[in-house]
């Protein structure tokens, strides 16, 4: 029978490139490591690391087990984290994944909510890609995430997708700008304009605003970037540029 020992030892092996370095980092002996590892190997009737004088690899048996050994001990400890999460708190943890500007206005309400249930709630703040990791890794029972039309999340069967809203992007320009009175804003009288953009140009508004100026055979020019729409606001209230925001930021 397997024990999580032996995959624990193969996958600090991997991560290591050799068994004296695998031992070290197991804080346990190379012999120790050595034992694990041959039990392995003997339960596969297989060679599962290629031993050699500059260190150790796992052969091509060796890296098809690893993700699944991987796998194991990823369950393994969030279910270490869950047991505990009861035994600590005498209630079942909820490991909730948001953007910040959902987190501020969507999840207050519902977090109270399920808190009045005797349910208590963990909070992770990240961008899109890291909340879809977490939810794959199952470090996440849920999360508030966003796509764009025509857009596919890289989510599996296994998850179930509940639309909320539709958050449209607001134009956010200076006060004293030409069309600050206008009530409706052609996009190509902002041809001229430095706009004030995300960090990632892989960003949705960003992504938004490039083809919606292609369209009109202009391409924006980026004055600034940054990711915290405080500090957009900040600058176009001070007349560096204009941008667009999500009307939830």
């Amino acid at each position: 029978m397997l024990e999580l020992r032996q995959l624990t030892v193969l996958k600090a092996i991997a991560q290591e490139g050799s068994l004296a370095a695998a031992a070290r980092s197991l804080y346990c002996t190379q012999p120790t490591v050595t034992h694990h590892l041959g039990v392995l190997e003997a339960h596969f009737g297989a060679r599962l690391v290629q031993r050699g004088p500059r260190g150790a690899a796992l052969t091509e048996l060796g890296a098809a087990l690893l993700p699944h050994a991987e796998a194991v001990l990823e369950r393994l400890r969030l279910a270490e984290r869950e047991v505990r999460d009861l035994s600590e708190r005498g209630a079942h943890t909820l490991h909730i994944g948001t953007f910040p500007t959902a987190g501020a206005l969507l999840l207050p309400p519902a977090v109270k909510a399920v808190r009045g249930e005797g349910v208590q709630v963990s909070l992770v703040e990240g961008e899109l890609p890291a909340l879809l990791r977490g939810l794959a890794a199952r470090e996440l029972h849920a999360a508030l995430v966003f796509s764009q039309p025509g857009d596919r999340l890289d989510l599996d069967d296994d998850f179930e997708l509940y639309p909320l809203l539709t958050d449209p992007l607001l134009l956010v320009m200076p006060e004293d700008h030409r069309c600050a009175r206008l009530a409706r804003v052609p996009l190509e009288e902002l041809r001229d304009d430095d706009w004030i953009g995300s960090a990632d140009p892989r960003d949705p508004c960003d992504r938004v605003l490039s083809w919606a100026c292609a369209q009109h055979s202009f391409e924006p020019v980026h004055g600034l970037r940054t990711d915290d729409y405080a500090v957009v606001q900040g600058f176009v209230a001070a007349g560096t540029g204009v941008a667009l925001v999500p009307r939830l930021a």
